[in-house]
C-alpha cells in the first residue's frame, strides 16, 4: 500500500465532500420537473379561463325582440330570437322589443282657425319597426315621435274650426293628424311604425266650459234630429212607393177596363148600323127603350109626369119595391 501525503489526503477528502453536497442537492431539487409541472398548470389556468369566456359568450333573444351586435361600437347584424353566441368584451347585443305596442299622450290648449281656444287630447300607439334605426337614427325617438305629435296636432286644429273639432270634424281631424305626423319623421327614419291614432272628445276650457256644453248639447240634438228624419224617411219611402205602384196599376187596370168598354160600345154600334138601315124607327125606338131600362136600373126614384095636363106628380120608391119583391120571393 502507498504511501499519501497529508495533502493528498486533505485533497481526497474535499473532493469526495463536494461530491456529496452535489448529490444531496440533486436528490433535494429537479429543475425539470419543476418547469414542466408550472408550464401544465398555466395551460389548465388558460383552458379555464377560455372555457368561462366561451360559456359566457351565449345568450338569448326574446321571441318579441330583435338583437343589434356591435363590434367594438360598430354595427355587425341583426340576430333573431333564440339561443345566440358571442365573442365577450369583442361584441355587444342590445335587445329590442319589436312586438309590443307602445303608446303616450299629447294635449293642450291651442288655438283653432276661428281663433276660439280649445283642449284637446290625442291618444298615438306605435311600435318599433326597425331595431337598428331606432337605435342610431335619433338620440330619442319616443320623445321625437311625441314632439312631432304635438306638432301635428297644433297644426291640423290651427287649421279647423272650434265646432269641428268638438262635434262633426273630429274623425278628419284625427286622420289629418296622423297624416302630418308621418311627414314630419319619414325625414328621420326612426325606425317607428305609428299604428293608431285616437282623438279624446275636445272641450273648451274651463270658464267657459258650461256655455260650449250647451253649444255642443244643441248640435247633437240637430245631429239626433237629422237622424231621426232620415230614419223615418227610410220607413216612409217604401211605403210611398208601394203605394204609388198600386195607384199606377189600379189606374192602368181602370184605363184597360175604359178601352175594352169603348171598344165594346163600337163593336155593338157597328153591329146595330145595319139593322139601323134597314129599319130606322123601330131601331131608335128599341135603343131608347133599352137606354131608358138601364138608367132606371140604377136608380131608386121613379117620378112620372101625368098626361091630360094634370100636375099631380107621382112618385115611385122604386127600391123599396124591389127589396119587398126580393123578400116576397124570399118567403116563398
Amino acid at each position: 500500500m502507498p504511501w499519501k501525503l497529508p495533502g493528498d489526503i486533505k485533497s481526497n477528502k474535499n473532493n469526495r465532500q463536494s461530491g456529496n453536497v452535489k448529490k444531496n442537492m440533486s436528490n433535494n431539487f429537479d429543475f425539470g420537473k419543476y418547469f414542466n409541472g408550472a408550464k401544465t398548470s398555466i395551460l389548465l389556468i388558460l383552458l379555464a379561463v377560455f372555457g368561462l369566456w366561451f360559456i359566457s359568450g351565449f345568450y338569448t333573444v326574446k321571441e318579441s325582440d330583435r338583437g343589434v351586435v356591435l363590434r367594438f361600437g360598430k354595427f355587425v347584424k341583426i340576430v333573431e330570437p333564440g339561443l345566440n353566441w358571442k365573442p365577450t368584451f369583442i361584441d355587444k347585443v342590445y335587445n329590442v322589443n319589436i312586438t309590443t305596442v307602445q303608446s303616450f299622450s299629447s294635449s293642450g290648449l291651442m288655438l283653432t282657425r276661428d281663433e276660439n281656444v280649445v283642449k284637446v287630447e290625442m291618444n298615438v300607439q306605435f311600435r318599433i319597426s326597425d331595431a337598428k334605426k331606432y337605435l342610431f337614427s335619433v338620440t330619442n325617438p319616443q320623445e321625437s315621435l311625441k314632439q312631432a305629435s304635438d306638432s301635428a296636432l297644433r297644426f291640423v286644429v290651427g287649421h279647423t274650426t272650434m265646432d269641428d273639432v268638438l262635434t262633426k270634424g273630429r274623425q278628419k281631424v284625427k286622420q289629418d293628424t296622423w297624416e302630418e305626423m308621418q311627414k314630419i319623421i319619414n325625414p328621420y327614419d326612426m325606425g317607428l311604425t305609428i299604428v293608431d291614432v285616437n282623438m279624446l272628445p275636445a272641450r273648451a276650457p274651463d270658464q267657459v266650459k258650461d256655455a260650449f256644453d250647451d253649444a255642443i248639447a244643441a248640435q247633437e240634438d240637430e245631429q239626433r234630429y237629422i237622424r231621426e228624419a232620415e230614419a223615418y224617411a227610410r220607413e216612409i219611402r217604401p211605403k210611398a212607393v208601394g203605394r204609388v205602384q198600386r195607384l199606377n196599376e189600379e189606374a192602368e187596370a181602370y184605363r184597360q177596363k175604359v178601352v175594352l168598354a169603348a171598344e165594346g160600345e163600337v163593336a155593338r154600334f157597328k153591329a146595330i148600323l145595319p139593322e139601323y138601315n134597314n129599319a130606322p124607327t123601330l131601331t131608335k125606338k128599341r135603343i131608347y127603350l133599352e137606354t131608358m131600362e138601364e138608367i132606371y136600373s140604377k136608380n131608386n126614384k121613379v117620378i112620372l109626369d101625368l098626361p091630360n095636363g094634370n100636375n099631380s106628380l107621382i112618385y115611385l120608391p122604386v127600391d123599396k119595391l124591389m127589396n119587398e119583391e126580393t123578400a116576397a120571393k124570399g118567403g116563398k
